[in-house]
């Protein structure tokens, strides 16, 4: 190729990721488009965009082609550990020619084989915001050339301005879910637990959300719930509701007295907002399981040498509707090494089919295994991708005899 047919096809590549038609697409679609611009441009398998959560000081995946289970997932990658981690820490573009367990910790990128990387670092304002890879599922050397041009596929994206504006509503929609969510579950002797929590909309929150924490008495409290609509309002009601009800764990330690508790509150002073709530509660010793849904789906069990159902219970009415109902408390044994998990929702429904399909979809995906594992198996086969309603998982697992 002549120098003249060089400069033609360089600037060919420039003007397929410069085109102004980009500056005019919404944040996920701009995203996107880029992503498979990348990959046609540089002949690649896959491309990924991940974002900077500072507070955590990790790399969430945002945007995906190729690799689409780390969105699905939520992978999260500590700056300066991995091969994502190293490129945001140094700032600089990071080449693996070979993609090994020393140069990866993302078991994602092992699981499907990309066997060669190249990534560069995203900057807003001067500083990192994020990482831009590549990768390929057959060797591959990346030369000058593809960082050049990958280089400028990620300032592409800062320059919009879209990455800034799409950083700023995520890490505010991020600030709000710390201050509801746990920050980090708690570690309880006898019991290991994981959770997810995948908001249904661009970078927002919603009124989902889970809760786990230790009483007086010595029993476990842990929470899922469902408060309807999406956005701010939901997550502000949420987080009172949440509040409430950690008050009311004090007062009583069965979990139909506690709902009825809050579903006073619920009716007196969030009229008109549609909840629905399981709280389940583990003894001292870890054999006893009680528990109590307002309105809410039946958690998965999982024990060892049986088959994982849907836990048998009744299902009183939401909080906030009608007259206050009479609650049950329903009790049931919790062997060792059994799994019980709890879920929003927006798992399992979908407008195109039943619940029950769902559900048994949910149920042949959880074992009594580990419970980030579990997790992970979850969000990635039974959540649906890209999510239309917020999703919150929790697994909780049994590890000691008593």
């Amino acid at each position: 190729m002549d120098e003249q047919a060089v400069m033609r096809e360089r600037l060919r590549r420039m003007e397929a990721v410069t085109d102004v038609a980009l500056s005019r697409l919404g944040v996920p679609a701009m995203l996107d488009a880029l992503l498979d611009r990348a990959r046609v441009l540089l002949g690649t398998d896959t491309a990924v965009i991940l974002l900077l959560d500072p507070h955590a000081r990790q790399l969430v995946a945002t945007a995906a082609k190729g690799l689409e289970a780390e969105v699905r997932q939520g992978v999260r990658i500590p700056v300066g550990q991995g091969f994502a981690g190293r490129v945001a820490q140094s700032r600089r573009p990071v080449v693996v020619t070979d993609v090994t367990p020393a140069n990866v910790i993302n078991p994602i990128l092992l699981e499907t084989g990309v066997r060669s990387l190249l990534g560069v670092p995203i900057f807003a304002a001067g500083e990192v915001v994020g990482v831009l890879h590549v990768g390929t599922f057959t060797p591959r050397r990346f030369g000058a050339d593809d960082i050049a041009l990958l280089q400028l596929v990620a300032d592409r994206a800062g320059v919009a301005g879209h990455i800034r504006s799409a950083k700023a509503e995520q890490q505010a929609a991020l600030s709000l879910q710390r201050s509801l969510l746990p920050p980090q579950l708690p570690e309880l002797p006898g019991l290991s637990m994981a959770a997810r929590y995948l908001p249904g909309h661009e970078f927002g929150v919603g009124g989902d959300w889970y809760d786990v924490f230790p009483l007086p008495s010595g029993w476990t409290g842990l929470v899922i719930g469902d408060v309807s609509g999406h956005g701010l309002a939901s997550a502000v009601v949420m987080g009172r509701i949440r509040s409430a009800l950690r008050a009311y764990a004090l007062v009583s330690d069965d979990p139909a007295e506690v709902l009825s508790l809050l579903d006073r509150k619920v009716h007196h002073f969030e009229a008109g907002s549609l909840t629905t709530a399981l709280y389940t509660m583990i003894s001292p010793d870890r054999s006893v399981v009680r528990l109590s849904s307002a309105g809410h789906l039946p958690p998965v069990l999982a024990v060892p040498g049986r088959d994982t159902v849907l836990m048998d219970a009744p299902v009183n009415a939401p909080l906030g509707v009608g007259h206050p109902p009479r609650r049950c408390t329903t009790e049931v044994a919790l062997p060792p090494r059994s799994l019980l998990l709890g879920y929003t929702d927006g798992l399992v429904e979908r407008r195109d089919r039943i619940i029950d399909v769902g559900l048994k979809a949910l149920v042949s995906a959880v074992q009594a295994d580990d419970p980030h594992t579990v997790c992970s198996l979850v969000m990635s086969e039974v959540a649906q991708n890209p999510a239309t309603d917020d999703i919150a998982v929790m697994a909780v697992r049994r590890e000691t005899a008593g």
